[in-house]
């Protein structure tokens, strides 16, 4: 059945509201921001210059994982989160400091079924729950004019299968009043009462941030019911304010105003700092995540790259490689140390490598066919460290190019996050490559990115503010540049790297 469109996302004014004054004159106001991760819920409270001044951290259980189902009790992430709250409040300096304003996180994709209350009616289905795969496939069929106009396409782990699935067996929970994100289930917890979803969380679940708007007609096909649904507003906004009840469970003061958050990945994003158009982050983990900011939708006919919204209207495009930092999965940790520093003594790798230790690859390129290589015969265990350390840089470099090939200035310098970001050598070998500097990021973390919306419109008038206010001046963040001396053999190997992409298949000359 056909559903009411929401109202026109708000403009970046419409979202901030006037700081809400819970604190006294002497204290300083801090934030807090809320990570609910798989495994655990993580609290910051921060001032103003970003600061963190407590933290906190309870633990949650596993998800049931078995046959493509993935489910989490619902019921035990108030408790965590409460907990969690309670040891950050209660470590902040008494009489000094006092929240003003908190935001919630959450891994993209999970939600539970509730009743009229906002009780769980059941346990939650996880981001990685597929049981609603075959209704994202229709989901995709129902809606491809609209995903083609978002660049985007229904994956079989998306929320809105999920979420059709709980209406296939509504039957067996009596009581369904709405769908719940966690954040939703979080704030509602909160405030007393029920909350707006953010239209980053709600992505996945089928909202379409462009039009401002849940697909009817998606939803007719998939007979999900229309009051299922939240509203849904932009990060950041405003979603009411710590009921009495919560203040006394959380150490949080009653009055403080609850803000809307983002995913886990958009909110790690915003934690580096890059919140401007034009400004990316490379986070280098287990596999290499390009993120970054642009004034317009960018839709990418490839499908390696689709776009959540920021909290001012703008786009957050992003794309996800399938090697980065497994490429040394193999290597015991305790060896990279010597490896770093025998790979930097060597100089520029004579062999090319392509360390995909998977089968497949989704962005900068998509291929299922494509398989790691290497171009060459290491001399020794040295090269082929510095080989694999280059060919994730080449990847890199391929990834910001392929942005630059559809349209969008990149800026620099790129952030750069994750674990390998925590690599001298790697660092500047990424930089060498991409000529261009990398500015290593302070705080990376979802938990910060949540103190950063909690800020904006609070401690600070906008998100842009708060982020250089809170992310430019802890001192932890550092320039790294290009080296100009191995730049030409970079420059060759790049080359060789793309020239073997190309003559395999797996990657047009255009696209290059």
């Amino acid at each position: 059945m056909p559903i009411p469109a929401p109202a026109s996302p708000p403009s970046p004014s419409a979202t901030a509201s006037t700081p809400t004054a819970v604190s006294p004159a002497s204290a300083v106001p801090v934030v807090a921001g809320i990570d609910i991760a798989t495994a655990a819920v993580r609290v910051l409270c921060a001032d103003a210059h970003g600061t963190v001044l407590a933290e906190g951290r309870a633990r949650l259980p596993q998800p049931v994982r078995e046959e493509g189902r993935s489910e989490q009790d619902a019921r035990d992430w108030w408790p965590a989160t409460a907990e969690a709250l309670r040891q950050a409040t209660s470590a902040l300096p008494a009489g000094g400091a006092e929240v003003t304003a908190v935001a919630v996180s959450a891994t993209s994709g999970t939600l539970v079924l509730a009743d009229a209350d906002d009780a769980p009616l059941g346990p939650a289905l996880m981001y990685d729950d597929r049981r609603g795969a075959d209704l994202n496939a229709r989901a995709q069929e129902a809606g491809a004019p609209r995903w083609s106009a978002l660049g985007l396409t229904v994956g079989p782990t998306a929320a809105l299968g999920r979420v059709a699935w709980y209406a296939r067996h509504a039957a067996e929970h009596p009581g369904a009043a709405r769908v719940l994100h966690t954040p939703d289930l979080i704030g509602a917890r909160l405030t007393g009462g029920p909350v707006p979803a953010d239209w980053s969380h709600a992505l996945k679940t089928g909202y379409d941030p462009r039009t401002g708007e849940w697909p009817a007609e998606v939803l007719d096909a998939l007979g999900i019911p229309a009051g299922w649904l939240p509203d849904v507003r932009a990060p950041g906004s405003s979603a009411g304010t710590v009921s009495a009840g919560a203040a006394a469970e959380t150490g949080l003061p009653e009055g403080c105003e609850v803000r809307l958050g983002m995913t886990d990945g958009c909110a790690g994003q915003i934690a580096t700092g890059a919140v401007r158009p034009g400004e990316f982050v490379g986070v280098l983990g287990t596999t290499y995540v390009l993120k970054g900011v642009t004034r317009d939708l960018l839709t990418d006919p490839s499908g390696a790259l689709y776009s959540h919204r920021h909290p001012d209207g703008w786009w957050l495009p992003g794309g996800a490689s399938n090697t980065g930092g497994e490429a040394l999965a193999q290597v015991p940790s305790g060896r990279l140390p010597a490896l770093d520093a025998a790979a930097e003594e060597r100089g520029p790798a004579a062999c090319v490598s392509y360390p995909l230790r998977r089968e497949g690859e989704r962005f900068p390129f998509v291929s299922g066919a494509a398989r790691g290589f290497t171009l060459g015969t290491p001399a020794d265990d040295a090269e082929r460290h510095r080989a694999d350390l280059e060919g994730v840089a080449f990847l890199e470099r391929l990834a910001l190019e392929r942005i630059r090939a559809l349209g969008v200035p990149v800026s620099g310098p790129l952030y750069a996050a994750g674990g390998g970001s925590r690599s001298p050598l790697w660092t500047r070998l990424r930089a060498t490559a991409l000529g261009m500097p990398l500015r290593v990021a302070a705080r990376a973390e979802t938990a910060f990115g949540a103190v950063l919306l909690a800020a904006a419109g609070t401690l600070h008038p906008s998100l842009e503010e708060a982020a250089s206010a809170m992310t430019g001046g802890t001192g932890e963040g550092h320039l790294v540049e290009p080296e100009p001396s191995e730049k030409g053999a970079l420059d060759d190997s790049y080359g060789r790297f793309v020239a073997e992409l190309e003559r395999r298949g797996w990657l047009s000359p255009p696209a290059a």
